[in-house]
């Protein structure tokens, strides 16, 4: 691990892999920064730069010091003290809410471009009837903690049910000890469900907005909506790719990175 300081202090850790323009690789909300792992052979060209989002593994911080309100604001800090710690300006690449913290953070950051795999924004119905965060803290206060983070994967993972999700969880390389994370994954739901899309989001780098086929069909309408509020971006979708896109399709996704880019 790299370890840096940004301008205003912030201690920056991160994993650095290979050699030409920093590919800043932002995890999703239940994925340790191991999740990119398989994903780096298919970038060679650049250097992939992989922190630890604060509040998964290394700024458990309470949360009377980082409300869910401030979250994405605390997360894109970080990035952009990421930004002016590697050399060039970057790619940002995120999945999930890192591809939400990677859009936030490109708004005032000198980035090269944005690739975003499914941005974790609600639509406007879906986000007025969300109530994951308060039956995953209701879970948790029952003592309930692998019930609630089950109730997570359910939703975002496995959108249209699964036969055996206990069989699934026991191959899952995080589980279970992405259940120690359980609050940190409410008060993320909580920022979600908050999050407002604006009408226009002002990044000016050009952006990558992708989707799958086969994940939850709200994200896919998100990530419509979030292409549209950005000035320069273009919409792919994967057949038959799920949530779990960069990780499961990495060749695929990775082709229509390179053409993007090339321009």
């Amino acid at each position: 691990m790299v370890t840096t300081h940004s301008t205003d202090g912030t201690e920056i850790a991160y994993e650095r892999h290979g050699d030409g323009q920093p590919l800043v690789l932002l995890h999703g909300g239940m994925a340790p920064r191991q999740y990119w792992h398989p994903v780096v052979p298919h970038f060679e060209e650049y250097a992939a730069v992989i922190p630890q989002r604060p509040g998964f593994g290394t700024c458990l911080d309470d949360h009377d010091e980082t409300s869910a309100d401030e979250i994405l604001t605390r997360e894109a800090q970080y990035v952009r003290g990421l930004v002016e710690a590697v050399d060039g300006d970057p790619i940002l690449f995120g999945h999930s809410y890192g591809a939400l913290t990677a859009i936030q953070s490109a708004t005032d950051s000198p980035v090269d471009a944005v690739l975003a795999y499914e941005p974790a924004v609600l639509p406007d119905e879906f986000r007025a009837e969300a109530d994951l965060a308060d039956r995953m803290a209701a879970l948790i206060e029952d003592g309930e903690r692998r019930e609630a983070v089950k109730r997570y994967i359910e939703q975002v993972l496995h959108p249209d049910g699964i036969d055996d999700l206990d069989e699934w969880l026991a191959d899952w390389p995080v589980w279970p000890d992405c259940v120690e994370l359980a609050e940190e994954v409410v008060r993320m739901n909580r920022a979600v469900e908050r999050y407002q899309l604006p009408e226009t989001l002002d990044v000016t780098a050009p952006v990558l907005v992708m989707t799958g086929t086969d994940g939850p069909k709200f994200l896919r309408e998100s990530a419509r909506d979030v292409h549209e509020a950005l000035p320069h971006s273009r919409l792919v979708e994967f057949d038959g790719v799920s949530h779990s896109g960069p990780g499961e399709a990495p060749k695929r996704i990775a082709a229509e990175v390179d053409s993007f880019l090339r321009g």
